[in-house]
């Protein structure tokens, strides 16, 4: 027999170390995905595995030159893949477990609140898309946006449907970016937001609905956006967009995420009556 094949001796502890490594490729894999850096994610994952297999059929000259190269090319690596690194420690800062540790976990209720809330946004985003008004807007959630909030105009305004037509008028000096709820006021205006570059998003999105992803890929915040061209709703989060859906389905996916069963039932029953 091989000598190499004395290395498939399978134990727990090696299970748990194969597991671990497959869901941090697949992790690394996601953030990549559709970015021009996944084709040297690919290369570094395949100059890995034949440096493993070089090694276990103990090629010396193969492994020690593959060695030097993926060593070395670790620091080149950082370097290049100084964005993507940042946006997975970001996105690891933003994991539920992370956010039960720190004490920063997203409680939903306060039904009154955020019914009043929802209702002025869904209101104004059906007046907008009725006059095909471009809009973007952020619900803060767990994640801090302060960096983003400083690139915009200070408000810390109530939330009206007047208010955020008018920050969003074509001639209004606010319209151009996007506008922060937070704290359930509108905080601010006119912030620039993180783009995404990914390259597998249809090429009618425009800058709006790609700085919505942006900012749901690195945060776990909720944009909203309004067509300037369609007047169509999109709803994003986690970086994940669905377009085209009616005030209605914006209401009812805002209140399940902001609001739970319970507080919903009440808000429906005070309604009907």
């Amino acid at each position: 027999m091989f000598d190499f094949l004395d290395f498939i001796h399978f134990g727990v502890a090696d299970i748990i170390d194969i597991l671990l490594f497959s869901i941090i490729l697949y992790q690394l894999y996601k953030l990549l995905k559709g970015t021009t850096a996944i084709r040297i994610f690919f290369t570094v994952v395949i100059l890995f595995l034949l440096w493993k297999l070089m090694s276990a059929f103990h090629f010396k000259l193969l492994t020690a030159v593959l060695g030097q190269v993926i060593s070395v090319g670790v620091i080149a690596l950082f370097i290049i893949f100084q964005p993507e690194v940042r946006k997975f420690l970001v996105l690891l800062g933003n994991t539920r477990v992370s956010r039960i540790i720190s004490g920063r976990f997203h409680k939903k209720g306060d039904v009154k609140i955020f019914a009043e809330e929802i209702n002025n946004v869904v209101r104004a985003c059906r007046r907008m898309s009725d006059s095909k008004t471009g809009a973007l807007i952020v619900f803060e959630k767990d994640t801090p946006l302060d960096e983003i909030i400083a690139t915009g105009e200070r408000l810390d305004a109530m939330i009206s449907r007047e208010l955020i037509e008018n920050i969003f008028f074509k001639n209004s000096p606010l319209h151009d970016g996007a506008m922060i709820i937070k704290n359930h006021r509108i905080y601010s205006a006119r912030c620039i937001l993180p783009v995404s570059d990914r390259e597998d998003l249809p090429t009618d999105l425009g800058l709006r609905h790609r700085s919505a992803i942006g900012v749901t890929v690195l945060t776990d915040a909720v944009a909203v956006v309004v067509s300037e061209q369609t007047g169509n709703l999109s709803i994003c989060q986690s970086g994940n967009i669905t377009h085209g859906i009616s005030p209605l389905v914006l209401e009812k996916t805002l209140n399940d995420i902001f609001m739970d069963s319970e507080a919903q039932e009440k808000v429906e029953h005070k309604e009907d009556k």
